[in-house]
């Protein structure tokens, strides 16, 4: 379980990412919060790994925790899941601070015939529809954006632009990117509608087309013949690359359920299968939660971040209670997205992770170099 973005301090080489050292993505949020309501996550060890308000340390955490530390070259989604499945990417993704080349555009417009694009600069999603959402009505041009973060961004009223074209844009770009080898990590598709004279997201059809992944742990569980249920975006990450089992979340909410019942077996799999699977009787459930991140982190709202990790940890005593003798939980993060520093970006920091189980035993796993400590854990348990 991947809560997007809770990251919990800045590594030594956040200044070569344009980041500060006092960033401390839930640190910086609990203090903003004047403490956090999480005594699930308190209980299996997270205010142990450091001095967090209003997380106390436990005497005897249920849990193992420990901090890890980002080997890969980034600070983005894909890197971070990427690399948590066994991948390290040592060439960072490619950003373009000035937007997107001419002649990139130029493809673009032609092969999905859009007629021209608007923005083409890094922005704000949020700002950028409101700022343009007037022009785009008028010439019916996506509003193609992206940010410090390795993303070709494509927002558009879909009251104006149906939603199937949006993607149908996207994956045009995704393949003139690949044929161009501009190293773009994710295409993103932006939704957007006008509620009450107010451009507003659409988050439950937001879709991400990434690059696809080299072999890794996900690839090997589907090669065993096992299940790898992927919840929440990671079907994007990944590319479909890996995955059996997949279904998109609109909320947090939404993911926690849906985590809850796979833990419970009460998923219908057949609905959500997406590719071949084998009859071994083992499963991989991974689940992104996005909100603390989308909604919060980039829009710099530490309240609401705060009672995004706070929602998080009331799903956390039905999970653990619903685990089986030889089930594991892992919890963790991809990267930091502080909303109290200068920003709306991503920034590069370690992240934590709690790993429980009725098995297992309690401890300090203390620092971990690298996110792919977890594609070990997760192959030792299950192969």
């Amino acid at each position: 379980m991947v809560i997007d973005s809770m990251g919990i301090g800045a590594m030594p080489d956040c200044e070569k990412f344009n980041d500060i050292p006092q960033c401390n993505t839930l640190k910086n949020v609990c203090e903003f919060n004047n403490g956090l309501n999480v005594p699930v996550m308190q209980k299996m060890g997270l205010g142990n790994i450091q001095d967090f308000m209003g997380i106390a340390k436990e005497e005897n955490p249920i849990a193992q925790y420990g901090t890890m530390e980002e080997k890969s070259n980034g600070k983005d989604t894909t890197t971070g899941h990427w690399e948590m499945a066994g991948v390290i990417s040592e060439k960072p993704f490619a950003t373009y601070p000035q937007g997107f080349p001419d002649e990139l555009i130029e493809k673009f417009i032609e092969e999905t015939n859009c007629g021209g694009v608007l923005a083409n600069r890094p922005a704000s999603g949020t700002a950028i529809i409101a700022e343009l959402n007037d022009e785009h009505h008028k010439t019916k041009f996506p509003i193609v954006y992206t940010s410090a973060d390795s993303v070709f961004q494509i927002a558009l009223d879909t009251d104006l632009i149906p939603l199937e074209t949006l993607y149908k844009w996207c994956k045009i770009a995704r393949k003139i990117l690949d044929e161009g080898d501009y190293n773009v990590s994710r295409v993103i598709a932006r939704p957007y509608k006008v509620i009450d004279g107010k451009p507003t997201r659409i988050s439950k059809d937001r879709r991400d087309y990434s690059m696809i992944p080299p072999h890794n742990l996900l690839n090997e569980i589907q090669e065993k013949g096992g299940k790898v249920i992927a919840i929440g975006k990671i079907e994007d990450i990944f590319s479909k690359s890996g995955i059996t089992h997949a279904i998109h979340t609109g909320s947090n909410k939404e993911g926690l359920e849906l985590t809850l019942k796979a833990v419970k077996n009460e998923l219908d799999l057949d609905k959500i299968q997406v590719a071949d699977c084998g009859n071994e009787d083992f499963e991989f459930i991974f689940t992104n939660l996005v909100d603390t991140d989308m909604l919060y982190g980039h829009r710099n709202d530490a309240k609401g971040y705060g009672k995004a990790i706070e929602e998080v940890d009331t799903y956390l005593k039905s999970i653990l209670e619903n685990l089986k003798d030889d089930d594991i939980l892992i919890i963790t993060a991809d990267h930091g997205c502080d909303p109290t520093v200068p920003g709306t970006d991503h920034t590069r920091e370690y992240v934590p992770i709690l790993i429980y189980g009725k098995k297992l035993e309690s401890k300090n796993l203390g620092l971990i170099k690298g996110f792919d400590f977890i594609a070990e854990v997760v192959k030792k348990h299950l192969f």
